[in-house]
């Protein structure tokens, strides 16, 4: 009888540990009347406070709206995620914003809408020799092995050829690609291809006798023509604003800014110690307007396609945002990664190249040489 009692607890309680994705949540919210009832009149008081509501119908109002924040909090939807590639995820991310922003009243990138991928993580630490912690041998590319083991995969050589189509097809003069199919292509390639063949590519090492050609190789695994440059360079602040707007990028970014905050006294450089999430939470970004790359730099460089200029008094905010990239002590410190500065890459001061073009001319030259750099591999 007794052992009979605890088994009961035991599954009730693990029941209530279980954390539904944001969709079912809703689903089952919906099938009760008082929590249909409650969420119905939540989702009114998010969507009133954007106009004002509180303001024209006063304190009754202001009082219904929080009990019904209160009742959420009790309901399936309290602490519900997402997972990043479901089949709805921009559906589940529109309903954790919603709740989010209805119990914290900000608009805040704090925390993760995604569950954890404890799967996928330890996939990161098994791609040695693919990815190493220091320079490759001068015999080993792994940047072109890594290309080469993808097109052996039929899942990985799938998504790969899905993103290079678009990525590299001229729609009209003044664009390059449809850059919409573009980034939702790379989306798919890195939330579906295993880790072991998506990061080999995108965290690839160099050897120290061949840095700048397989530098250049890793840069262009995204196809950066199309899913990261752009005519101008626009201001960081506003990119992020953009981010917002869009559920998916928002997410990615908020997942990114969770999972990769630095910490100077950890010995990961990461906040949470957890430097695997944080790589993930990178890679989650390539395929939004935020995604970052590699810069052609004398160094292992990155950022998104943004600056600070024209900040005005939010310079401070936008340097402390561009940070997060260019000098983010978890991000670098990663193990298996080249972003860790464990990898120095040194390359040889030569003459300038000549001034390449400007404005659509540059973008097509770009595009040639990207067309041909991919129809090699």
């Amino acid at each position: 009888m007794i052992l009979t009692t605890f088994l009961i607890i035991l599954s009730f309680l693990a029941s209530r540990a279980v954390r539904l994705d944001c969709v079912k949540a809703s689903e089952q919210c919906l099938k009760e009347y008082s929590c249909s009832t409650k969420y119905r009149t939540m989702r009114q008081c998010v969507a009133g406070r954007e106009s004002n509501f509180s303001a024209v119908h006063g304190a009754e109002a202001q009082g219904e709206c929080r009990s019904a924040i209160d009742a959420m909090k009790q309901s399936p939807l309290y602490n519900c995620r997402c997972r990043r590639g479901m089949k709805k995820e921009k559906n589940c991310l529109r309903i954790f914003w919603s709740i989010y922003q209805s119990l914290q009243g900000n608009d805040l990138l704090e925390y993760s809408p995604y569950e954890p991928v404890n799967s996928r993580l330890s996939d990161i630490f098994r791609l040695a020799p693919i990815i190493a912690a220091e320079p490759a041998s001068t015999k080993e590319n792994n940047c072109l092995n890594a290309a080469k083991a993808c097109n052996l995969n039929d899942t990985c050589k799938k998504y790969r050829s899905a993103y290079i189509n678009p990525c590299t097809s001229r729609v009209s003069t003044s664009e390059v690609c449809n850059k919409r199919k573009c980034h939702k292509a790379l989306r798919q390639f890195f939330d579906k291809v295993p880790t072991k063949y998506s990061y080999g590519m995108l965290f690839c090492s160099c050897p120290t006798g061949d840095q700048t050609a397989c530098a250049e190789r890793r840069r262009q695994t995204i196809v950066p023509v199309c899913s990261y440059e752009d005519k101008d360079k626009t201001n960081c602040l506003s990119l992020q604003n953009t981010c917002k707007t869009n559920y998916i990028c928002r997410s990615r970014l908020a997942d990114f800014i969770s999972n990769c905050q630095p910490e100077v006294h950890s010995i990961s450089g990461c906040l949470r110690e957890n430097y695997a999430d944080c790589l993930l939470s990178y890679s989650g970004l390539i395929g939004t307007v935020m995604t970052p790359n590699y810069v052609r730099s004398f160094g292992i460089s990155l950022s998104p396609w943004c600056d600070c200029s024209g900040s005005g008094n939010s310079k401070p905010d936008c340097d402390k945002f561009v940070e997060l990239f260019t000098n983010n002590r978890c991000l670098r410190k990663c193990p298996y990664s080249p972003i860790l500065g464990k990898e120095k890459l040194r390359f040889k001061r030569k003459k300038p190249p000549a001034k390449p073009g400007s404005g659509r001319d540059s973008h097509l030259s770009h595009l040639v040489f990207t067309v041909a750099y991919w129809t090699v591999l």
